[in-house]
């Protein structure tokens, strides 16, 4: 099923007008039009949007031999919808290369992708910056990681959920309250023991 066709049916499931979807993906109705004539493709923020607006992954969206298998209705539309989100419980900033399995990118939901220009290799990372409803995403992060023990190279991906510091690492899970200094000097060593510099532990709170 192509991209046109789940639109369509999204769209038409949730009960929605061209005009009710252009408006929440801040387009005119003739791109919506375009896009479900499969004259136009969505840009990344508008297929974010899409993503978000029907909840089902990107991949469900992009791959062709996916097809939908559940709609679920979204009730109100615009600022509606946006209000009516579950409390999100995790937010923070991931790498996309520090990943081993994309199925991961199922339990986010993400409001902004970068590009970051790094001068080494890869040459550039996806960031992308999400936030996670699911409980136990420190657990199923931490799965797919990457980490190479013969050259000591230890991806991590840091978040935070009410007042506590997560850093994620393959098969590890640091936190710390913040605020609590002495917590966090403890997770910063933990961190140091696997390589990470004090550069890279100027991380957000």
């Amino acid at each position: 099923m192509k991209l046109s066709e789940k639109i369509i049916e999204l769209r038409k499931a949730n009960g929605m007008t061209q005009e009710e979807l252009a408006a929440i993906c801040n387009v005119s109705r003739q791109s919506i039009s375009k896009w479900e004539a499969d004259i136009a493709l969505p840009e990344t923020e508008k297929l974010l949007m899409l993503g978000e607006t029907f909840r089902v992954s990107m991949d469900i969206l992009l791959k062709d031999e996916l097809t939908l298998s559940e709609v679920k209705n979204v009730h109100g539309c615009g600022s509606n919808a946006v209000q009516k989100k579950k409390p999100e419980l995790y937010e923070g900033i991931l790498i996309k290369e520090s990943i081993e399995d994309d199925g991961i990118i199922d339990y986010l939901n993400i409001h902004k992708l970068e590009l970051w220009n790094t001068g080494g290799k890869p040459k550039y990372w996806t960031a992308l910056f999400f936030s996670s409803d699911r409980r136990d995403f420190p657990e199923q992060i931490s799965k797919v990681m990457r980490s190479d023990p013969d050259t000591g190279d230890n991806w991590f991906v840091d978040f935070k959920a009410g007042n506590e510091k997560y850093i994620v690492f393959k098969d590890r899970i640091l936190k710390y309250r913040i605020g609590n200094q002495t917590e966090k000097e403890n997770v910063c060593d933990e961190c140091r023991k696997l390589g990470i510099s004090n550069e890279q532990m100027n991380w957000s709170e």
